[in-house]
């Protein structure tokens, strides 16, 4: 890989100072070039670069001292602008997203360094020695396959989350936690909702700006949750000043752990992790971390094999300035599409868009090719983009709108049978004539769409039950709807009884004819109206109550999320 990463970067500082030569500027870094937006997209916007795309770097110098890890060559110094069918296509170098504006030693030695040693070298959380430990080294000893398939995946990303801790100042024990939480897997989605290898319910990352909408979930994406995580693991921290502590709140809740504190000491009882009552899953967190910590410390003593892992990036950031297909971006980039989605596994459609995605992530050889690639092709970049309903509409209806059918309109936007798009829902559609502009950074950002049961309209209608009375699941069987339904409308249990001449409230459609609870008797005065006939029903002012919309886009917060049910597309 060296002689690879060397011959590319030899390549990159080529193009440099053939750059430098041509602007006659040999020592001053280009400046930042303004790009007018594509026909149609509005006014001038200012290109968004890369950090550390203007680096001059110099081949032949050697640093001042030993970086501490080898950096990822920076391939190119400007941005250029390619005439292509789909306006112009906007290229910009791969960066380390870790340290952008970073000098490249590729002969630092420590980059060959097993990854493994620097994350033992960090440790610093005081150790837990019970029967929960115990049965969790036992857990993995006996499983070396999913051990390996485990830390494999993980080898993708734990550079990264090493970088990110040490930044900070925290124990390195905190790279292993994803193990725990989603085996490494990006993809992981719990029964409480929560997602990505860090495991976020959809509340805790708003709170943390991880951005959930049609488009994108940045729970699952890579660098974002990371630092999420980290933001809230610190701040846990700062709250207990304890790492176990924090760890406990970061999976049972803050509020939760300050109330076990308070109970024990109002007891008068210790207030450390081990002496807290809390719920099974809490008690086994921490002693499960520990238990793959005394792995990575000693493998060799549970009969299990680590992967060597390079002190190096296994990802370098590519930014994107056009919106660009999933498959085209993979294609681009020579990597098969589970890999591409494993490094950018937040996509939630099959096109990503340059106004809410900064950036791709792509693996350390195939970033350069990517760039070369983009920069050279021809043809559409993206066949796919969003439109807003401007009205309540039926699937089919919209289908017509945007010219595709209704089947591939429900499926790729996810609406069941029976079900309206409601106004101002962004749908994804394929791009036309008409339809040629990169999705705007509102939508991009704020994309959600809302569902409402395709029903004819509902008016209320007052029932007054006979002498004998009704059953709750006598009206409802007359009218077509559930025990449920009846004694919602009226506040009554569901297998309760009408008392006789009580009121009944039902909701129907416009067009239903309704007839009386139960018919008058023969003898009993009919009540005339104006006209002089009778009238079985008092039918209320008509007030249709809509059922709620279904909305996905916009996050709902579950019950405390249960990390013990994970469902791993790989575990």
């Amino acid at each position: 890989m060296t002689d690879i990463l060397r011959s590319t970067f030899r390549l990159g500082a080529f193009a440099l100072a053939a750059a430098t030569l041509l602007s006659g500027c040999a020592s001053t870094p280009l400046p930042p070039m303004q790009a007018t937006s594509p026909a149609g997209t509005g006014a001038a916007r200012q290109v968004a670069r890369a950090p550390g795309t203007q680096l001059l770097l110099d081949a032949a110098a050697a640093p001042a001292e030993a970086a501490p890890v080898a950096q990822p060559p920076v391939l190119a110094t400007t941005t250029q602008a390619v005439a292509g069918s789909q306006d112009e296509t906007m290229v910009t170098a791969p960066i380390d997203p870790l340290n952008p504006d970073q000098p490249v030693n590729l002969d630092d030695k420590t980059a060959n360094r097993d990854l493994w040693v620097r994350v033992r070298r960090g440790f610093t959380m005081s150790d837990l020695d019970d029967d929960y430990v115990r049965r969790f080294e036992q857990y993995y000893a006996t499983r070396p396959d999913y051990v390996k398939r485990m830390t494999e995946r993980g080898g993708r990303y734990l550079f990264h989350v090493v970088q990110e801790i040490e930044k900070r100042n925290m124990p390195t024990e905190l790279a292993l936690l994803p193990f725990i939480e989603s085996a490494f897997n990006p993809q992981a989605m719990s029964t409480a909702k929560a997602s990505g290898m860090w495991q976020f319910i959809p509340s805790t990352g708003k709170d943390y700006s991880l951005t959930q909408n049609v488009f994108r979930d940045d729970r699952r994406n890579v660098l974002a949750s990371t630092r999420a995580a980290l933001d809230y693991l610190d701040r846990l921290h700062d709250m207990f000043g304890d790492w176990h502590l924090a760890l406990a709140a970061y999976n049972w809740g803050q509020g939760n752990v300050q109330r076990a504190i308070t109970r024990n000491q109002k007891a008068g009882l210790p207030t450390d992790y081990a002496s807290l009552k809390m719920p099974d899953e809490t008690r086994q967190y921490v002693p499960k971390l520990q238990a793959v910590k005394n792995i990575v410390m000693q493998p060799d003593q549970y009969k299990l094999e680590l992967p060597a892992l390079k002190n190096h990036p296994y990802f370098l950031s590519v930014p994107i300035e056009r919106d660009i297909d999933v498959d085209l971006a993979a294609k681009l980039a020579g990597v098969s599409l589970d890999e591409f989605k494993s490094l950018n596994p937040q996509m939630n459609k099959p096109v990503i868009l340059a106004a809410g995605t900064e950036q791709v992530l792509l693996p350390y050889e195939n970033a350069a090719s990517f760039v070369e690639k983009l920069r050279n092709h021809r043809g559409q970049l993206a066949t796919w983009t969003a439109w807003v309903a401007p009205k309540t509409l039926r699937p089919a209806e919209a289908a017509k709108e945007v010219g595709m059918s209704e089947a591939q309109l429900r499926d790729v936007n996810r609406i069941p049978p029976k079900m309206l798009v409601k106004a101002g829902s962004t749908l994804l559609v394929p791009r036309s004539a008409t339809r040629t502009a990169d999705v705007s950074e509102h939508v991009a950002d704020h994309a959600s769409i809302a569902l409402a049961p395709d029903v004819p309209p509902l008016k209320k209608v007052t029932l007054k039950a006979g002498k004998k009375g009704e059953t709750v699941a006598s009206i409802a069987k007359r009218y077509r709807t559930t025990p449920a339904q009846v004694a919602s409308w009226n506040k009554v249990a569901p297998n309760g009884t009408f008392k006789a001449g009580s009121a009944i409230v039902v909701f129907v459609p416009n067009a239903t004819k309704v007839a009386a609870a139960r018919p008058a008797p023969a003898a009993a005065k009919p009540a005339a109206n104006g006209k002089g006939k009778a009238t079985a029903v008092a039918i209320a002012k008509p007030t249709v109550k809509a059922a709620p919309a279904r909305t996905s886009g916009a996050a709902k917060t579950p019950a405390p999320r249960n990390r013990a049910a994970i469902r791993l597309a790989d575990h």
